[in-house]
């Protein structure tokens, strides 16, 4: 039971001449969100400040220019290849927040208890609907009381002043529509078919985004900083000094108590038989006072 959504390919297709028309002059989706709060916020005004018959032509052009700008600012995303998940975001509020603002225009025609129970009924099935698309459900939309019944049921309470009757309506028809939809996302759910679609969905966001950052990886390049010889910096670096010789080595013969080994003593001069101290005999060269009294006592 889809009510007036049903109605929704033909209405965009009226709307396809506007939309090529915004996408030349390179207009953002999100300015078209705001402008549909901003119809919305005008036919709630004049639903609070005019009188009855008057309030209905205002009120109903203004709230057909809220539903095209809702229509327009996704079709007109997904023409440019400009949908992102903030611009997703923007739209839910946007919606939710036209939504809101229409009913609060009948504040001064009704009693604020039930005012507030057809604001909130009203917001209930958009709430099933993304529960549901969370999960891993097609999004489902449409009626019996959608955001285009919604709608029609502002205008009529402008043009007749039956607020009481209109709210009414709006709170249990938005009731019994927020529980279709969520039977219809229940059963969709217990599909084999919808957890597939849902893993897949995931699997190729998740893919996307992993191919992304590889890529802004990969175009990051290393940055190699170079020293400029002729920079004072450069010229005042201290040079490298060379490295200690290595200490000589010692032989394994020489003594301890000597770095070098004793002369030779001069074997031209006779020597004497020396002492003997600790079996190591010293010998010294003799003087000619020693070789005179040597002579004088072998003669």
């Amino acid at each position: 039971m889809n009510g007036l959504y049903a109605l929704k390919p033909w209405y965009a297709d009226r709307l396809s001449g506007l939309r090529r028309a915004l996408a030349a002059r390179q207009v953002s989706p999100d300015t078209l969100t705001a402008a549909g709060v901003v119809c919305a916020a005008g036919a709630a005004a004049a639903l609070a400040w005019l009188p009855t018959p008057s309030a209905a032509l205002p009120v109903a052009v203004l709230l057909a220019g809220r539903l095209a700008f809702a229509n327009l600012d996704g079709a007109l995303a997904r023409d440019t290849g400009r949908t992102t998940r903030r611009g997703a975001f923007l739209n839910e509020l946007g919606d939710r927040a036209a939504d809101l603002l229409v009913i609060a225009g009948l504040l001064p025609l009704a009693p604020l208890w039930l005012v507030a129970a057809a604001a909130f009924a009203a917001t209930l099935p958009s709430w099933v609907s993304l529960a549901g698309a969370a999960a891993g459900a097609p999004r489902r939309n449409g009626g019996p009381v959608g955001k285009t019944e919604r709608c029609l049921l502002a205008v009529v309470a402008a043009a007749s002043g039956w607020a009481v009757p209109v709210l009414a309506v709006v709170a249990a028809g938005s009731a019994v529509t927020a529980v279709v939809r969520a039977v219809w996302v229940w059963r969709a759910l217990g599909k084999p078919e919808t957890a597939v679609v849902a893993v897949a969905i995931e699997w190729a966001v998740t893919t996307e985004r992993d191919m992304a950052t590889e890529k802004a990886v990969a175009s990051e390049k290393p940055v190699v900083r170079v020293a400029d010889p002729t920079s004072p910096a450069t010229r005042r670096r201290p040079s490298p000094s060379p490295p200690p010789p290595p200490p000589p080595s010692r032989s394994r013969s020489s003594s301890p108590r000597f770095s070098s080994p004793p002369s030779e003593p001069d074997r031209s001069l006779p020597l004497d038989p020396g002492e003997v101290s600790g079996g190591i005999t010293h010998t010294r060269p003799q003087s000619p006072v020693d070789r005179g009294t040597q002579l004088r006592g072998t003669r």
